[in-house]
């Protein structure tokens, strides 16, 4: 065991924090309990759409990485998601959604 929470209790903890922060987070697409990768299209102020997911930074520790494809994020998203049904899609939109998803995803 390596020490880490369920997919599910890091995609609600973050949800939770993106909605009390005064944002709004919700499921796109729903993947494993226990291990399902989890793939966050972050809307910034701008209305801008970012794509990030927990990875391995250059300095190989876990970080957020930026993935974000150059058109089509609904696309991307949906076709991530075809290959890998066990992934995890959460749309996190308001200020502070990175940095509730670096806080959530990378401490746990």
């Amino acid at each position: 065991m390596d020490g880490r929470l369920p997919s599910h209790m890091l995609v609600t903890a973050l949800l939770r924090r993106m909605n009390d922060g005064g944002g709004m987070g919700m499921v796109l697409a729903k993947g494993d309990a226990q291990a399902g990768g989890i793939l966050m299209v972050i809307i910034d102020a701008d209305r801008r759409e970012r794509v990030m997911e927990r990875g391995i930074g250059p300095d190989g520790r876990t970080a957020l990485i930026d993935s974000t494809p150059a058109n089509d994020v609904i696309g991307y998203w949906r076709r991530r998601r075809a290959r890998d049904p066990d992934l995890w899609v959460i749309e996190l939109d308001g200020a502070g959604a990175e940095r509730f998803a670096a806080e959530t995803i990378l401490q746990h």
